[in-house]
């Protein structure tokens, strides 16, 4: 009777887990497309706005998400961003490129349609290496991309980007 209990049991988790992982992937491919829009900018939490134009491709496996892209401000100023994920289990980790300090490590989970990530910067940032970072599916066709750090100075934490995109 305990071998039949633990082995419906193990059967259980195997079910679940393959229900999480097959919830995931339709997540993550529900993130595919080419995307554009608008957002904002600031070099640190002491800096002016900076107005962005944006245009990202975005991949996505069962396992992966990708987002490459371009942001330009100030009409002559353009950078080139991207942030490669891989999840394992309820997990994201990888890398963001696109920081003036370098490429910084991702880590984190989903919650609902959000992928929320601790950033881990290659260099101080703000008085730190910290800040966060969340990629949201907003609907069918809308991402948006949000960075957020502590102010040194106030301790509160500031929005330092914030770009909305829409599949095109």
């Amino acid at each position: 009777m305990r071998t039949l209990a633990l082995f419906a049991l193990a059967g259980g988790l195997m079910l679940g887990a393959s229900a999480a992982h097959a919830d995931e992937t339709k997540f993550l491919q529900s993130f595919r497309g080419d995307f554009a829009g608008k957002g904002i900018v600031k070099v640190t939490t002491q800096s002016p706005t900076v107005n962005v134009s944006c245009t990202f491709k975005s991949n996505a496996t069962s396992t992966s998400l990708s987002l490459d892209g371009n942001c330009r401000g100030l009409v002559v100023v353009t950078r080139a961003i991207s942030a490669d994920l891989k999840v394992s289990g309820a997990r994201y980790s990888g890398v963001y490129n696109g920081s003036r300090t370098g490429p910084a490590s991702l880590s984190g989970s989903r919650s609902g349609s959000a992928i929320n990530l601790g950033i881990g910067w290659a260099k101080d940032v703000n008085g730190d290496r910290k800040a966060r970072m969340t990629v949201e599916k907003r609907g069918e066709n809308g991402i948006r991309l949000t960075v957020t750090d502590t102010d040194p100075k106030t301790g509160k934490n500031v929005v330092t980007s914030r770009i909305d995109l829409t599949r095109t």
